[in-house]
């Protein structure tokens, strides 16, 4: 008897999964909003008049120094459960990005638990938990600093509505925080008042939630203050407002964009990628197709970009942005050992039962 594709399982899976089709429907319609009435000539123009270079020289060692600090950042939140590498944390982030960019449902997040507690022989579990929280402090950075820039183009705008969007956006930041300060400090009593509303839910759903919020109390154990704490910070702050803007900033100078000054510029650019930020979380095709370009056009619009500008910026970052952390994945794999037949076979797995 043959052996089984290991791939075979999970593709029939995805096929089926009307979560797959949903982002296939969201992709569509996101490029017919984007793309409608748009003369293909003039996107081409838009094309012609970038500095292509100077946004590729901008954005790649951006891509590949911000997979590395986000692996410096996820050494914090690994530590409480094992001692960790920082080539193996590495590895890990750059292999989950690879599949993120051409696996559905962003099997990415899944598979780098699972690599990281084959690799180490943690608890999968806890794993999965400190992706969680990795989550939940990017959600945290994007609010905040789509927050700030609304508030400060708001105010030298003059405009009142961005103002206020941006007291909303801050309040909404802080949801999350007081979320995880409840998980830090009382634990137990938050799982309680959950289970308890959602007993009247099916018990699938239930569980999934109970199993997701007991993992990401188990990520929690990285929030306790001291050097840790200061790190984890610090490399959000690095991640976001410095090494994720750049693409953006380079892009935006790459075309040639007029935005008022090198204030204005910085401030779009972090509304931008806050906005990026977003639109990637929305189910979508692989590699955030679609819905990356929606962002753009939703933020530059506004702000007087011609739509056709708009669209090509948004479809040359958005290709510089998954060459960059594809082939990044490719080369870790291929040097590691690993298949892409691993890889999306471990899509279809559990990453959270304990690895010793």
């Amino acid at each position: 008897m043959t052996e089984a594709d290991p791939t075979s399982t999970p593709r029939r899976h995805w096929l089926a999964d009307w979560r797959v089709w949903l982002g296939v429907a969201i992709t569509v319609a996101c490029l017919w909003y984007v793309a409608r009435g748009v003369p293909l000539a003039a996107v081409g123009a838009a094309f012609a008049r970038a500095d292509i270079w100077l946004l590729v020289g901008v954005s790649v060692p951006a891509h590949v120094a911000g997979i590395y600090v986000r692996a410096l950042r996820w050494r914090h939140l690994t530590n409480p459960i094992a001692p960790m590498t920082r080539g193996l944390l590495y590895r890990a982030q750059s292999i989950g990005f690879l599949v993120n960019n051409i696996v559905p449902l962003r099997m990415g997040e899944l598979v780098r638990a699972w690599f990281l507690a084959r690799e180490s022989k943690a608890r999968g579990a806890a794993v999965l938990g400190t992706i969680v929280l990795e989550r939940a402090l990017d959600i945290v950075s994007v609010l905040l600093m789509a927050g700030v820039s609304v508030a400060i183009l708001g105010a030298t705008a003059g405009d009142g509505e961005l103002a206020r969007g941006a007291r909303l956006m801050l309040v909404g930041a802080l949801v999350p925080v007081a979320g995880i300060a409840a998980l830090r400090f009382a634990p137990d009593t938050v799982l309680a008042v959950v289970g308890w509303v959602t007993r009247p839910l099916p018990d699938r759903v239930s569980e999934f939630l109970g199993g997701n919020l007991e993992r990401f109390t188990q990520g929690l154990g990285a929030i306790s203050g001291g050097a840790h704490l200061f790190w984890i910070a610090l490399h959000s702050v690095v991640i976001w407002l410095v090494l994720g803007v750049m693409p953006m900033v380079g892009g935006i100078v790459a075309f040639e964009i007029d935005l008022g000054g090198p204030g204005r510029l910085l401030m779009t650019s972090w509304l931008l990628l806050a906005a990026v930020g977003v639109a990637v979380a929305i189910p979508s095709a692989p590699g955030f197709f679609g819905t990356y370009q929606f962002a753009f056009v939703a933020v530059l619009e506004p702000l007087g970009v011609d739509r056709p500008t708009c669209l090509a910026l948004g479809l040359l970052v958005w290709f510089v942005f998954w060459c960059s952390f594809t082939f990044q994945g490719l080369i870790v794999m291929r040097l590691g050992g690993t298949s892409f037949a691993e890889l999306t076979a471990a899509s279809g797995k559990d990453p959270s039962p304990d690895r010793r």
